[in-house]
């Protein structure tokens, strides 16, 4: 029986595509950096180079600890003072980053709706980025860090999408089996890992993220407006 739901943020919660909001992620932060000396190109390679070593993690250290230990390879060891400024970013200017939002919806009434229902909600968000920037962008369509059970981060979490044991240790971490959840994403290879594990996955279609044009015919999938109307005749658990 389902009893749990895991949701994607961006591209499935968040209405855009990925290239946008990284080109906007980027922009504010090079203009919050740059008046601080540090060159734009350079901030930018060493920050993909620290997420493909939380990709890459194999549960040694926190994907938070893996970040740091790359990017200050890259930049020096004086860059750990930036954590505190990166985070202060993620709370204020990140938030200009909304603009690659194609619409603002407020999920607020649909996701406060299934926990009434007794439906407990995981925030299944690749974990590279700290909770203060999951929170911004949970904000921008009507969410808090409160309306789930769990979310993922990069201080939590010491795997990411699309490794199978980052899904394995969601249900450790919140005591269910994969045969009681659900995950809906916007990626048939991020996402639709989970199915290596047993978890049913719904692909959201309006953004969705398929560069290497895989079939998705096999998976269950449609609009953001179908999913909606599913997952509000979902019955009642308790």
């Amino acid at each position: 029986m389902l009893t749990t739901i895991l949701f994607d943020l961006d591209g499935t919660l968040l209405p855009f595509m990925q290239d946008d909001f990284v080109r906007c992620y980027f922009k504010t932060l090079v203009g919050r950096l740059a008046p601080m000396g540090y060159d734009g190109g350079k901030l930018t390679d060493a920050i993909w180079k620290g997420t493909a070593a939380m990709i890459a993690n194999d549960g040694q250290s926190t994907n938070r600890q893996a970040f740091w230990a790359c990017f200050t390879q890259e930049m020096g060891i004086q860059a750990l003072a930036l954590e505190g400024i990166f985070n202060d970013f993620y709370a204020r200017e990140f938030n200009e980053a909304r603009q690659a939002l194609r619409h603002e919806p407020d999920h607020g009434p649909l996701l406060r709706g299934l926990r009434q229902k007794g439906y407990g909600l995981t925030l299944a968000t690749n974990p590279i980025f700290p909770l203060v920037a999951v929170e911004s962008r949970l904000g921008w369509v009507g969410l808090r860090s409160e309306d789930f059970d769990f979310i993922t981060t990069y201080e939590n979490s010491r795997r990411s999408k699309p490794n199978p044991d980052y899904y394995r240790d969601i249900l450790q971490q919140i005591g269910r089996d994969a045969g009681e959840c659900m995950m809906i994403g916007n990626n048939p290879v991020d996402d639709a890992a989970a199915l290596q594990i047993g978890i049913p996955v719904y692909l959201v279609t309006d953004c969705l993220e398929n560069p290497k044009g895989l079939p998705i015919d096999g998976y269950s999938c449609g609009s953001f407006q179908e999913l909606r109307k599913f997952l509000e005749e979902l019955p009642p658990i308790r």
